[in-house]
């Protein structure tokens, strides 16, 4: 069972009231996703056993928005989404985001870090250009080249502070985020096999994800 009918539906009735009168079908489409992203989990789980402690329900967001600093005052997200990182959706650290919804824009398959804290960019920033070379070898690697080119996200304009603007390795030290997505379209969660499909699609980012977390969390 896809998601995308009844997110359809919830995207032209975004109201208390309508989601009330459709609980009922809201909760079966809810616990199927979390059933399929359980799925998702284990088959990312054979290839990254840290996964393999992670329950759906640590993983999955709330589909409620948090409309206290926004004009868009509508009570909830178009989307379901999942975030698998070391513990589960919990943690600032490099991990696998899902998101499936009615915004192409928005739908997708994403690994890296996202955002991170000045500290994180720092240590980031250093760990690039210490280790340069298994930086550009991960990076090259064809399989990961196909699904995921380039890094996503703004970027500084300007080389950071402290760092010469010459650089040879600018182009990185201006990152302000280290993840890379694969789009996708609403198709892909119609089909039943898409929790294995995405693990599949996923799985070359694992070294780039490892080496993030080992720079963020190295003693």
């Amino acid at each position: 069972m896809t998601p995308i009918p009844f997110l359809l539906r919830l995207s032209a009735n975004n109201d208390r009231a309508w989601m009330a009168e459709h609980r009922a079908e809201y909760d079966a489409v809810r616990a199927q996703w979390l059933a399929d992203l359980q799925r998702f989990i284990d088959a990312c789980s054979l290839w990254e056993p840290a996964y393999g402690r992670l329950r759906a329900a640590d993983c999955a967001f709330r589909i409620h928005r948090d409309t206290r600093f926004s004009p868009d005052k509508t009570p909830y997200k178009t989307f379901f989404s999942a975030y698998l990182g070391p513990l589960g959706r919990k943690i600032n650290a490099a991990g696998l985001y899902i998101s499936c919804g009615v915004n192409p824009d928005a739908d997708g398959l994403f690994g890296g870090l996202w955002n991170p804290d000045a500290a994180a960019l720092r240590k980031m920033r250093r760990a690039i250009v210490d280790n340069i070379e298994e930086w550009e070898e991960i990076l090259a690697e064809p399989e990961l080249q196909r699904n995921f080119p380039q890094f996503i996200g703004a970027t500084l304009k300007t080389i950071p502070k402290g760092w010469d603007r010459n650089h040879p390795q600018a182009h990185y030290l201006r990152l302000l985020h280290y993840g890379r997505e694969y789009p996708l379209d609403s198709a892909f969660w119609a089909d039943p096999d898409w929790p294995e499909r995405a693990a599949a699609i996923l799985r070359p980012l694992k070294p780039l994800i490892d080496f993030i977390n080992y720079t963020l969390f190295e003693e």
